[in-house]
């Protein structure tokens, strides 16, 4: 009976990597490389995360959150980000009805399945905070009403680098609701020329006519629920905690990581596994997972921050400093 039980639970990882090519496969048909984009957006997916994309304009970046979209048949919701939004302009507002002579509550484009916030660091710290409610609890709480957001709710966000003109630096309470923050770099010399091959004279909503929607929410659900019984052994969770615990003891940071990271990067890790065709975790898995996932969770102190070191420097070297289980 055990060994029917490993063969078919095999078999489900099995199908969903499989499930997983196919996805791959629709994306490529628009975005030339960036394969490892697309590897994390798909783990933070299977995840139940939100994802920040981060990368200067033109790379992308809202291109492949309508493309997520599109494969999956569920309902996608835009919010482009400005300095004068306001939070009811995400959230919602209260409308009177002169016919009932009461006020209802009208939702507002945050009630989505794909919620793409383009340029999330256009808003000021009051419109981001209508945001940490309803990606943490996935729930709208408005004038004393609950109202919770339907299965599946993802929020997939792009910045430019906090460097650029007319931004604002997210909250950390903000940032510490993203599964992972990943950059986007610029295509390398051969990609470009691809692109340019491919699409020239194709205007962006052509390009989303060619990939099909293979994704429906029960097949997201089902997913997941797969990801959630891969086996991680105790050696590896007690890894996990390791390195999150010593992002709080590093001199070099003056901010580590909370319990959100380390559950993140478990979660994480199995996706990945799952992601790779196995039913269990290695190590490599949390490895792999780590910058993704605590990048934009840790604070380097002033002194280090102008010495030039990055996070994802001091990240690697946390890693390197870790023992491996064995």
């Amino acid at each position: 009976m055990m060994q029917e039980n490993i063969f078919q639970e095999n078999s489900e990882v099995a199908a969903l990597n499989k499930k997983l090519n196919d996805i791959r496969a629709q994306i490529s048909k628009v975005i030339v490389g960036q394969q490892q984009v697309v590897d994390l957006v798909m783990t933070g997916l299977l995840c139940d995360g939100h994802i920040l994309l981060e990368g200067v304009p033109g790379v992308a970046k809202t291109l492949l959150a309508k493309l997520l979209a599109k494969i999956m048949d569920i309902h996608f919701s835009r919010i482009q980000f400005t300095p004068d939004l306001m939070p009811g302009d995400v959230i919602g507002t209260s409308v009177f009805n002169p016919n009932a002579g009461n006020f209802s509550f009208r939702p507002g484009p945050v009630f989505g399945n794909i919620v793409l916030i383009d340029e999330i660091n256009r808003a000021p710290a009051k419109t981001q905070s209508a945001l940490f409610e309803v990606m943490e609890e996935r729930q709208v709480t408005f004038d004393g009403t609950t109202y919770p957001m339907q299965y599946p709710f993802i929020v997939l966000a792009t910045q430019n680098p906090i460097e650029q003109e007319g931004t604002y630096r997210l909250p950390e309470a903000q940032l510490d609701r993203f599964i992972f923050k990943i950059i986007i770099h610029y295509p390398s010399l051969q990609e470009e020329v691809s692109i340019l091959m491919s699409q020239q004279g194709k205007q962006q909503a052509e390009l989303l006519l060619t990939v099909d929607k293979i994704l429906s929410a029960a097949d997201i659900q089902h997913y997941r629920t797969i990801v959630q019984n891969i086996n991680i052994e105790t050696r590896i969770i007690e890894y996990i905690a390791r390195i999150i615990n010593e992002t709080r003891n590093n001199p070099s940071l003056y901010l580590g990581a909370s319990t959100r990271a380390s559950l993140a990067l478990l979660k994480a890790a199995k996706a990945t596994a799952a992601l790779r065709g196995r039913d269990f975790v290695i190590p490599e898995d949390v490895i792999e997972m780590a910058t993704p996932v605590l990048r934009h969770r840790i604070m380097l102190t002033p002194e280090k921050e102008m010495e030039g070191i990055t996070p994802d420097d001091l990240i690697e070297n946390i890693i390197k400093t870790v023992e491996l289980p064995r």
